[in-house]
């Protein structure tokens, strides 16, 4: 008789598997910390060792390399359509751009006059806008002991512009964000509070209809080209567009920091995860 182990693989509306549990690759734990993992339009992948404030790269050859050594202390990535880096540098609390010779650019640097709490994680949509979370977790490089806001928020800030809007305030600590290809929902999860929200995005970037997708927060997101929705945390769950959990990937570390699809055909997923960075072969594809 056939039998299937679900605790080995995931599956899709198709019944489909998406991995097999014993693929999980690691690929190095060099690092302190990983974070704000994004792939470029090769299939590269880049992503941030934020306590020693650097940018690693990951090429679909398999060659690890440092892409930057002083990053702003750089957490969130992802990248814009010119083929820029764009960083959460929480050390000023600033977005930066960094472009692939490694030239910087700082596209936004307070919010009314006050720095913001610790921009986070981020999201480009189709017009070249950024939504950013901003929660406040103390860092120990800061001179600051206290936030200079009321609350912990998530931003849009407009392309070519310095001045960003708040676009969702009912929120205890935004962390982890991805909106989608369509443009038409924005996922936010709340690490604190431990849930998921969606968002209707509308014409004019303003976000409505919150809505509670699935009761468990995450770190960072991604999403594959079926609309299912990788969270982070303790190891990678997976989530349908519904909120209807599918399975859970096991990662051998504290924790998962982010995610995101990379490689040449977008199927291999990447997992930051504390100190390591690993990989896991699918059947998905992202849609980054």
């Amino acid at each position: 008789m056939l039998s299937i182990s679900f605790c080995t693989t995931a599956f899709s509306q198709s019944i489909k598997p998406i991995f097999i549990q014993d693929s999980l690759k690691l690929i190095s734990s060099q690092f302190k910390f990983t974070e704000g993992a994004s792939v470029d339009k090769q299939g590269n992948i880049f992503f941030t060792d934020q306590p020693n404030d650097q940018i690693w790269k990951y090429d679909t050859e398999g060659k690890l390399s440092l892409f930057v050594g002083k990053s702003g202390r750089a957490n969130g990535t992802y990248f814009d359509k010119k083929g820029n880096l764009i960083i959460c540098a929480d050390e000023q609390n600033e977005i930066w751009s960094i472009s692939m010779n490694r030239k910087i650019k700082v596209l936004f640097s307070n919010f009314e006059g006050k720095k913001v709490n610790g921009p986070n994680d981020l999201w480009i949509d189709a017009k070249g806008g950024i939504y950013f979370t901003d929660p406040y977790y103390q860092r120990n490089y800061w001179t600051r002991k206290a936030s200079a806001l009321n609350g912990e928020k998530v931003y849009y800030l407009p392309k070519g512009k310095k001045t960003a809007k708040i676009v969702a305030d009912k929120m205890v600590r935004p962390n982890g964000i991805v909106g989608t290809p369509d443009g038409k929902y924005l996922y936010v999860a709340d690490r604190q509070a431990d849930v998921t929200y969606r968002y209707d995005i509308n014409s004019d970037a303003s976000l409505s209809s919150q809505t509670l997708l699935f009761k468990q927060g995450s770190d960072g997101m991604t999403l594959d080209t079926a609309g299912n929705i990788y969270i982070t945390g303790k190891g990678v769950d997976i989530y349908k567009p519904n909120g209807e959990k599918i399975s859970h990937i096991d990662v051998p570390e504290d924790w998962c920091g982010n995610i995101c699809f990379g490689g040449t055909n977008r199927d291999t997923l990447f997992i930051t995860a504390s100190k390591s960075l690993y990989s896991i072969k699918t059947t998905a594809k992202g849609v980054e």
